[in-house]
Formats: C-alpha cells, sequence, structure tokens
C-alpha cells in the first residue's frame, strides 16, 4: 500500500471509538505476530482523563534534549495520521508509515486466515501495532504510549510498559468506562501492575483512593507528582515558572498556556528523574529545556487571531474557562462542534457565556452532534443577532471571518476533531 492507500485501509476499519473492541487478546496476539517489537525498549505509559497527550510532550520533549532515542504515540490526530507516531521529536513519514502498515495489515489477515484471529485488529489497534514496530525498526531507547481510551483494554497496555503515570481523572465516556469517578479511575489505574513504577498527578478523592488502592493491592509505591510552582516573571504569551521537586527546583521559560499544564508538566518532570534510575542520562538543563520547547498542537494553540483548545469534557471545557477568564479580554468568536457522547449541557454552561458570537458546526465524524441538537444547550438570552449555523467547517470559517472585527478572538473549540479539520483548511490554504 501508498500513504494514501494506508489511510483509506485503516479508515475503512471504521471510526476508532465506534469500532472499538475492548480487550487486549487481538492486540497481543498482532505483536507477538509481528515479533514483539515492544520489547526492544522501555515503555512509558500515561493513561488519565485529561493531559495525556501534554505529558507525553513535556516528557518527549525532555528526552529529545537529553539525546535519549524516543519515540511517542498520541491519540487523535489533527490533520495527518503520521502525527500519531513520532520519533525523536519528528513524525513519521508517510512512506514509512504506509511500508509498516502494510506489514501490520499482512500480518492481521494472516492471523485471521490462520483462524487465531476472528476478524482483524481494530483501527485503533492496527495504529498502536505501526507504532511499536516503527520505534523497534527506529532503535528508540524508550516508547512514551498515551492510552487511547480508559487503561484496562487499551491497546496500548498490550506492551506492558514499565513506567506508567495517571494524569488527573474526570468524568468522560461514561458510557463505555462507567457512570462514577470511582469506576472510571478504576479502569484507568488496571494498567498499574506489580513490576511497574507508577506516578500520578494529583487525583479527587474517590480517583485517589482507587489508585492507592489497586498500588497497595499489589504491593507497588505510587509516587505522587504533586505541583509545587511558583511564577517568577509573567510575561502574557510566556511566563518564568519555578518547579520545585523532592530531587531539586527547575526554572524554566514555560510556554505552554494554561495553569493546568503545570500539573501535566510536574508529572513529566517526576517521571523524567526516574529514568535516571534506568541508566538514562538526564540533567537538570535537559529537564528545563525540555520545558521550555515543548509544542502540543490544538491545546491552548495560539495561530494570529485564532485560539484553538479541544476543551472536549467537562473538565477540559472548565480550565479553558479558567484560561478565558484570567487572560483574554477581547471579545471572543467561538466556533464550537462537539462529539454527541459528551457532557454538552454542561459544557455550554461553561463555554457559550464567554462568546460574544457563536457558531455552531459539524466535524465531519460520525459521532459528531448534530447542529440541531446543539442550539438546544446555547442559553435562552444568548441574542439570535449572534448565533450562527452550518454544516461546513470551511464555511464557519467564513462566518467568523465576516462577523469578526481586528479586537475579536476567534475561539475553536468542542472538539480536537473540529480542531483538526479547521487547521487542515487553514494548511490547505497556505494560512497556517
Amino acid at each position: 500500500m501508498n500513504f494514501d492507500e494506508s489511510v483509506k485501509y485503516l479508515y475503512g476499519l471504521g471510526n476508532e471509538v465506534l469500532a472499538m473492541k475492548l480487550g487486549l487478546e487481538n492486540i497481543s496476539k498482532l505483536l507477538k505476530a509481528l515479533g514483539n517489537p515492544e520489547k526492544n525498549y522501555l515503555k512509558v505509559q500515561i493513561a488519565g482523563t485529561n493531559g495525556k497527550g501534554s505529558t507525553v510532550a513535556f516528557l518527549e520533549s525532555i528526552c529529545v534534549n537529553a539525546k535519549i532515542n524516543v519515540g511517542a504515540t498520541t491519540s487523535p490526530h489533527l490533520i495527518s495520521v503520521t502525527e500519531r507516531v513520532r520519533i525523536n521529536g519528528e513524525e513519521i513519514s508517510e512512506k514509512d508509515f504506509a511500508r509498516i502498515a502494510t506489514i501490520v495489515r499482512e500480518t492481521s489477515e494472516q492471523l485471521v486466515e490462520k483462524r487465531e484471529l476472528e476478524t482483524v485488529p481494530t483501527y485503533f489497534e492496527q495504529v498502536t501495532a505501526i507504532a511499536l514496530f516503527a520505534f523497534a525498526e527506529a532503535k528508540v531507547e524508550i516508547a512514551i504510549l498515551e492510552t487511547g481510551l480508559g487503561g484496562r483494554f487499551d491497546a496500548t497496555t498490550a506492551a506492558n510498559s514499565e513506567i506508567v503515570a495517571i494524569t488527573p481523572i474526570d468524568l468522560d465516556h461514561q458510557r463505555i468506562l462507567g457512570e462514577t469517578l470511582a469506576e472510571i479511575a478504576a479502569e484507568k489505574a488496571a494498567i498499574i501492575r506489580v513490576d511497574t513504577r507508577v506516578f500520578s498527578a494529583l487525583q479527587k478523592r474517590e480517583s485517589e483512593k482507587i489508585i492507592y488502592g489497586k498500588c497497595w493491592e499489589i504491593g507497588v509505591d505510587v509516587n505522587w507528582a504533586i505541583p509545587d510552582v511558583k511564577i517568577i516573571e509573567d510575561f502574557g504569551s510566556f511566563s518564568f515558572l519555578n518547579f520545585k521537586t523532592k530531587k531539586t527546583n527547575y526554572r524554566a521559560e514555560f510556554w505552554m498556556q494554561g495553569k493546568h499544564q503545570w500539573t501535566n508538566a510536574t508529572l513529566a518532570i517526576y517521571i523524567a528523574e526516574s529514568l535516571c534510575d534506568f541508566g538514562f542520562k538526564i540533567s537538570k538543563d535537559n529537564i528545563e529545556l525540555g520545558l521550555e520547547t515543548t509544542k502540543h498542537k490544538g491545546r491552548l494553540e495560539f495561530y494570529q487571531n485564532i485560539l484553538f483548545d479541544g476543551a472536549h469534557n467537562v473538565a477540559g471545557a472548565k480550565a479553558l474557562r479558567e484560561y478565558l477568564d484570567e487572560v483574554v479580554s477581547r471579545p471572543i468568536v467561538m466556533i464550537f462542534g462537539a462529539m454527541r457522547d459528551k457532557n454538552l449541557s454542561e459544557i455550554a454552561e461553561i463555554l457559550f457565556p464567554k462568546a460574544d458570537k457563536l457558531i455552531l458546526t459539524k466535524p465531519d465524524n460520525p459521532r459528531s452532534m448534530e447542529i440541531e441538537e446543539l442550539r438546544k444547550f446555547v442559553p435562552k438570552d444568548f441574542s439570535y443577532d449572534n448565533l450562527f449555523f452550518t454544516d461546513e467547517i470551511a464555511v464557519a470559517l467564513t462566518i467568523a471571518d465576516e462577523i469578526s472585527s481586528e479586537n475579536n478572538l476567534i475561539l475553536v473549540s468542542g472538539s480536537l476533531y473540529l480542531i483538526g479539520e479547521v487547521q487542515k483548511i487553514l494548511a490547505q490554504s497556505s494560512e497556517i
């Protein structure tokens, strides 16, 4: 397969959430048939509700600055599936992605032919296998794996990571993971095993009890990465921050926007410090420079007068609202689209009042909420003259441009899939 053919094949396996199959049997058999590539390097698995991708990005940047050969896999992607497989901070080439995707596809189909599997592995399982295989080929020393959904039955869990970390846990994907915070925490804490080193961000009491209980049950300690951060100087677009851990203090020029990123950065620092126990050389300078050079697409990311932020669940919406309240004083033109399996009532209650003008739209995804449904969540006192609707993302951008003044900020939020479509349109028009 060439790259376009590989993408068409993978997408043909179905939406990565709607068509997913919880369980590790398929991915485990696939990895075994591929020669267990994941056994060639140390793995760090990041689970949690929000902040997984940012924590991966911070740790990846630290490793790159320490000259450690590092691989990272995250999801979802915004523009190209190659974003999901990074080696030393760079996306895999389309040629290499297609070549490895072909190997994974052929191996999957052979397993079905031999009746070792009933069906070929899912989209997410095959992309995970592509990443793990690519990392082995590139001879990475460390692979950082962002959990896709939950933890217990997520494909990345089949890699049996030596280090596991949990970002803040909140309500999301309740239909799959459970209705309560404790149930969701149990699914995520299931990545903890007897042979893992465990790290966790500061958690709500319910989640904290679950994580403590899991660690006590199997006899491992949990290392709590509790943020101890002070602002030294604040320049608006960036700040000089002091991060204090049990081992040392780090002073970094911090460009990632939002105080919630301090929690993610702290977790990455604690993991980076622990990597020294595994024989890796990571200095204080490596960590500081890693924090300063971290980038993460679609998370409080500015481009000209546009702010991109996924905010696809209640916790994410609260973090975005806090940022807007503290930092943004300009009138906001909001482009909003979301998946129908989200708590739109609460998300809308948090975000919509910040919009001076609101454009509701629909990402090209089978999980997307119809605009007629979204309209139900608009506050009754919102001026109809400032409310706009369109099924087409390109049209939403045009509307935003037409109704915005030089003083306006255009905010694209509600779904990372929406952000991906907007950024793809801007990229094709050479505007980003």
